[in-house]
């Protein structure tokens, strides 16, 4: 398994990522897969350059997160946070989605975990 290191800019976004980890569906095939019960909510990372264009084996690797009808799809891989926290990034396939962002996924709110704030530059591996 390859894994790839992104580092970039914490950032508040819409609040899209906390809806869709909330919802039973996905909860349950994110349980299924990296076997823990995700925080609801998502920790925003903004990634520039060299990141952005790496990024293109997460549009097309991981585990297909399946939605009934009506919904998007995602895909969903672990990672690890910090080099010590085991995470997932999910990256949801939606029309228009931002290849600068990637959206962190872990058991517990990683700004209070590690008292984060926007602007604060962290690295996340992620295996592909």
């Amino acid at each position: 398994m390859k894994t790839l290191c992104f580092s970039g800019k914490i950032f508040s976004g819409k609040g899209e990522g906390a809806k869709f980890v909330t919802l039973a569906w996905v909860r349950k095939q994110i349980r299924k897969e990296l076997g823990f019960e995700p925080y609801p909510g998502t920790l925003d990372l903004r990634i520039t350059g060299e990141d952005t264009r790496r990024k293109k084996p997460l549009l097309e690797g991981g585990v297909t997160i399946l939605p009934p009808k009506g919904f998007c799809r995602g895909r969903l891989f672990r990672a690890c946070f910090k080099t010590e926290l085991e995470c997932g990034v999910v990256v949801p396939e939606v029309a228009g989605y931002p290849e600068d962002v990637i959206e962190i996924i872990a058991p517990e709110n990683l700004r209070e975990k590690f008292h984060l704030s926007d602007g604060d530059k962290v690295e996340i591996e992620v295996r592909v």
